[in-house]
């Protein structure tokens, strides 16, 4: 049963003293971000993916009615649904979107935690005298949201993080449930054990081998019995299940990567062409960490083979770039390094790591460098993208390598 099937606990009130925790998430975020640009698709089965050997990035809840899910092959989706419309991600699309979403919590409270693009934790304690009641905040949210992006958002309130993220799950697609401080044991204990947060699938067999299938059957098992059975694991969902959850909102958790990766649509055993595709990726990676404000400090590549074997390899600069030339000319040393011969590879991948801030970044010239060098440029580049649309200006080796985004396929395309 997927994660957002459950049935709602009752609840007889919606008092929301106490309940200074929300978290907020976006609905099909990557969906509906991408339909802003597709209107005359709302309402109907879209999906968010690459080329037809990549993943689900998302999907619309009319293709997830079908049973399509985020990070399944894109191959099965397009069985599972047929007539969906398959559209290509725009991430930087979505990175804009994200930052002004979060720009909007800043406002609210400085107490803010993403946990990715689409979601984050708020402690609204101390706006509660300024803004009003914590569902009166978050009600401001889901409209201030809808109003300025054009997506929607579904809202958990209450005293706790993990009870505030099981509610706004519950409340999907578009809505909001306020969880009362008195009502958490028994709101939590109506559901599945699958429900809780932190519970996989391998989790939940466990639980169920032990006799366990409502979160009420968890409390009630002595936790010395639940410690035996799954460790540490058993103590923490022991505590989940009477609401017990003592982890604060931590603002501000930095990006740890920025990265991009491509799945051919066909193997490739030529090393000048991969070499063309990571010079692509570069671009790209580098392009985000400067629309984040970030430089980064290693640069690593991933590498799939057509029997799906992957390798990783990384290096460390002497300073951190947001370059794309600098990026690409690391990423290309590691894939050189490998050697391979004829090898077919089925993905390849560029990652920027160790982020820091860039305007907290020292940036130290080459000696005989031109102060009008290879950043400038980039930023230029950047400032035409954001004006005529990305892929406007790109390097000569990649003119005639499409990077302009495949129309709409599918029945309804």
């Amino acid at each position: 049963m997927s994660r957002r099937q459950f049935p709602r606990p009752r609840l007889t009130s919606d008092d929301d003293t106490g309940c200074h925790v929300l978290h907020v998430d976006m609905d099909a975020f990557y969906a509906s971000a991408t339909l802003l640009d597709h209107p005359h698709l709302r309402g109907t089965p879209v999906i968010i993916g690459g080329g037809h050997r990549g993943v689900v990035l998302s999907a619309t809840y009319e293709a997830r009615a079908f049973g399509v899910s985020a990070a399944m092959p894109m191959s099965r989706a397009v069985r599972l649904c047929p007539t969906a419309t398959v559209l290509p991600p725009d991430h930087d699309r979505y990175q804009a979107i994200s930052e002004a979403v979060m720009a909007v919590f800043a406002q609210v409270t400085p107490f803010v935690e993403p946990l990715s693009l689409d979601e984050a934790f708020l402690d609204v304690a101390g706006a509660i005298r300024r803004l009003g009641p914590p569902a009166t905040i978050a009600a401001t949210l889901r409209d201030t949201i809808a109003d300025e992006q054009g997506i929607t958002c579904s809202i958990g309130v209450a005293p706790t993080k993990f009870v505030a993220k099981l509610a706004s799950g519950l409340a999907k697609p578009d809505g909001m449930i306020v969880v009362p401080v008195d009502e958490v044991v028994p709101f939590v204990q109506q559901l599945p054990v699958g429900a809780l947060w932190g519970v996989g699938e391998r989790t939940e067999e466990a639980l169920h081998r032990l006799g366990l299938r409502t979160v009420a059957d968890i409390a009630h098992t002595p936790v010395e019995t639940m410690r035996r059975a799954l460790g540490e694991t058993g103590v923490h969902l022991h505590a989940l299940a009477w609401g017990r959850d003592e982890r604060t909102v931590t603002p501000t958790r930095r990006e740890k990567s920025i990265s991009s990766d491509e799945t051919f649509a066909h193997d490739i055993d030529d090393p000048q062409e991969i070499r063309r595709r990571l010079l692509r990726l570069a671009e790209r990676t580098s392009a985000r960490a400067r629309a984040a404000g970030y430089v980064g400090r290693t640069v690593s590549i991933k590498v799939r083979f057509a029997d799906f074997t992957t390798i990783t390899r990384a290096t460390t600069l002497s300073q951190a770039t947001d370059v794309s030339r600098e990026v690409y000319a690391a990423a290309v040393r590691l894939f050189d390094a490998l050697a391979l011969q004829r090898a077919r590879v089925r993905l390849v991948g560029v990652k920027l790591e160790g982020l820091v801030e860039a305007d907290r970044a020292p940036m130290q010239g080459m000696l005989g460098e031109p102060d009008h060098g290879w950043r400038e440029a980039d930023r230029a580049v950047d400032r035409a993208g954001a004006r005529f649309g990305s892929g406007v200006v790109r390097p000569a080796s990649l003119v005639g390598l499409s990077g302009r985004r495949p129309p709409p396929r599918g029945g309804r395309a």
